[in-house]
């Protein structure tokens, strides 16, 4: 995702960067994606941002769902403002994906399958204190994200979604957002493709 904002003026390092890249695709090219599911009832998301990485300083959105083993959705994706912290660029990211989140529920709900828990997993624990308590954790300065803070907690209050701390150690989302080398990207791998 990061790669494809540079085709317009593509740096040495850009190409190191995307024959890198290809040579991880050729030599994964067999590795198969496993899922299963423990509960029809219960969606999990880990959403993840990392906080001003792009060259315009925008933040970049992660995130994984899964319903037991294996990851069913991902996405990672730019963000399409500036924020002006990591708090902020977390809501922005929940937000960016609360309507995949709602989307699959009310799908799963028309196969037949009441939703039970729809959940939001975060390691940022301010970030968790806006999504669920709206304006009463809300600071003057963050009245541009209000729209956004107060729908995802308007959905929490309505019991549509469950936003749970995740230790950032486990949170799996880090996979669409950061650069990860050695044991935790492939703990993280395996974790999304059902291996593990």
């Amino acid at each position: 995702a990061v790669l494809s904002t540079r085709v317009r003026e593509p740096t040495e390092g850009d190409w190191e960067k995307l024959v890198r890249l290809m040579k991880y695709i050729n030599g994964s090219k067999h590795k198969v994606l496993r899922f299963s599911v423990d509960d029809f009832h219960i969606l999990e998301w880990y959403v993840d941002v990392a906080f001003a990485v792009h060259p315009d300083f925008k933040s970049h959105t992660g995130m994984v769902m899964t319903m037991g083993r294996g990851t069913l959705q991902s996405l990672s994706r730019k963000q399409k403002l500036n924020t002006r912290s990591s708090t902020e660029a977390e809501l922005v990211g929940a937000d960016d994906v609360v309507g995949q989140l709602l989307w699959t529920q009310f799908f799963m709900e028309e196969q037949g399958y009441l939703i039970e828990k729809n959940i939001i997993y975060q390691d940022n624990k301010s970030t968790i204190l806006l999504e669920t308590n709206g304006q009463k954790s809300a600071r003057k300065r963050s009245g541009a994200l209000n729209v956004r803070n107060f729908f995802i907690a308007n959905q929490v209050e309505k019991g549509k979604l469950m936003v749970e701390y995740c230790p950032t150690d486990q949170m799996v989302g880090d996979y669409m957002t950061k650069l990860l080398q050695g044991r935790k990207f492939e703990e993280f791998v395996k974790t999304i493709m059902g291996e593990s």
